[in-house]
C-alpha cells in the first residue's frame, strides 16, 4: 500500500471511529484528500472562515474537523475559552458519555486556564469510561471529540498513519 493509500485508509478509519453513523463525515474528508482543489471550490464559503482559499497539506484533516462539527461530534474551543462555555459545548456533543462526568468536576477545576481545564475534563471523562481528544489542526483552537476511553490509542495511531495528530486529554 502506498503512503497516500495508507493515509486515505487511515483517514477513513478515523472518520468511522468518530462518526460511525455518519458516512457523510468520511465522504467529506476523503473528498478533500482525493480532490483538494475540488474540495476547496465546493466548500469555499466554509473554508473562507478559516482563511483557506487553496489546497493545503492538512486540508483533509480540516475537512474531517468541519464535518464532525456539523454533526455535533466535535466542539471547536478557543485557546482562551471560559470553562463554562467549554462545559456547555461538551455537553452539546452527540457523542458525550451517557454518564455525566460533570458531577465530578469541582469548583477549583472551573478556574483553570483552557488547556489545563481540558486536561482535568479528560481525567473526569476517563472516570466514566469516556475520553476527550483533540484533533490538532495547528491553530489556536482545540477541536475536541469525545469517544470511548478504550479507543483513544487507536484514534492516535490512525491519525498518525493518516499524517495528522490526535491526542487524548487527561492521560
Amino acid at each position: 500500500m502506498s503512503g497516500s493509500d495508507e493515509a486515505r485508509t487511515s483517514l477513513a478509519a478515523v472518520a468511522a471511529l468518530l462518526a460511525p453513523a455518519h458516512e457523510a463525515v468520511a465522504a467529506r474528508a476523503l473528498h478533500a484528500h482525493d480532490d483538494p482543489a475540488g474540495y476547496v471550490r465546493d466548500h469555499a464559503a466554509a473554508l473562507e472562515d478559516r482563511g483557506i482559499d487553496e489546497p493545503l497539506p492538512d486540508l483533509a484533516w480540516i475537512a474531517l474537523v468541519d464535518a464532525l462539527a456539523e454533526h455535533r461530534l466535535l466542539a471547536e474551543l478557543d485557546w482562551k475559552e471560559d470553562s463554562e462555555e467549554i462545559r456547555s459545548q461538551l455537553r452539546g456533543l452527540a457523542s458525550r458519555p451517557s454518564v455525566d462526568p460533570w458531577v465530578l468536576v469541582g469548583a477549583d477545576d472551573m478556574l483553570l486556564p483552557t488547556h489545563e481545564f481540558l486536561e482535568a475534563c479528560g481525567r473526569h471523562y476517563r472516570d466514566v469510561g469516556a475520553a476527550l481528544a483533540v484533533l490538532d489542526i495547528d491553530s489556536d483552537c482545540y477541536p475536541v471529540v469525545c469517544l470511548r476511553a478504550a479507543r483513544t490509542k487507536e484514534l492516535t495511531a490512525l491519525a498518525a498513519r493518516a499524517g495528522f495528530t490526535a491526542r487524548g486529554f487527561g492521560a
